[in-house]
């Protein structure tokens, strides 16, 4: 890191981290012209993700760039969302994608779809002091309609994964759901 004092004020050439998100109709050219709009502002796209729920899709992106590139996108990136008609949220980070070392795993589940069934697989990751890095979901029609849960997580010990197993077994029994749970071998996962 070089920094240098102008009077009060300390000027670093470190990068400043920014998470943005924007929420809004899918259409041909949207991520075109809000990436392009990221570079024109000199910042970097470090990590991002993109989901299409039903007719809406959301744009999730970790940017880098010098502190005047990030107070560029902050002033720019919120009229360019009203042209848009995009709902956009942003908030500064302070180390960006710092890699977490961490014994992953996998969850795969197919269950009858019913109220609280995400919530029952978070709430055990959650007791298990489990930290979920992706999530995703689909609903799919039938008879009985049935839900796809997907979920990437990691915690800390070989024991808490152990446990879980077990616990994640027992909660397949009791909701008619058919899963597994198994070591990915990443060792990284990126924190946004």
């Amino acid at each position: 890191m070089i920094s240098k004092t102008l009077g009060n004020i300390t000027l670093s050439s470190s990068p400043v981290h920014l998470v943005i998100t924007a929420l809004g109709s899918d259409r041909a050219g949207i991520v075109n012209t809000i990436t392009r709009h990221v570079s024109q502002c000199g910042c970097n796209i470090e990590d991002s993700r993109l989901a299409l729920l039903g007719g809406e899709f959301t744009f999730v992106m970790l940017l880098s760039g010098s502190a005047n590139a990030i107070n560029m996108i902050e002033s720019t990136l919120p009229i360019k969302g009203a042209e848009l008609e995009l709902l956009i949220v942003m908030k500064r980070t302070p180390t960006g994608s710092t890699p977490v070392r961490h014994e992953g795993f996998s969850l795969a589940v197919e269950v009858p779809d019913s109220p609280r069934i995400i919530e029952r697989f978070t709430a055990l990751l959650t007791h298990h002091r489990m930290h979920i890095a992706e999530l995703m979901t689909r609903a799919q029609p039938g008879t009985p309609a049935m839900l796809s849960i997907r979920i990437h997580a990691y915690g800390s010990s070989a024991k808490d994964l152990a446990d879980l197993e077990k616990n994640f077994q027992h909660l397949c029994v009791e909701l008619s759901a058919q899963g597994t749970l198994q070591a990915d071998g990443r060792q990284e996962t990126e924190r946004l």
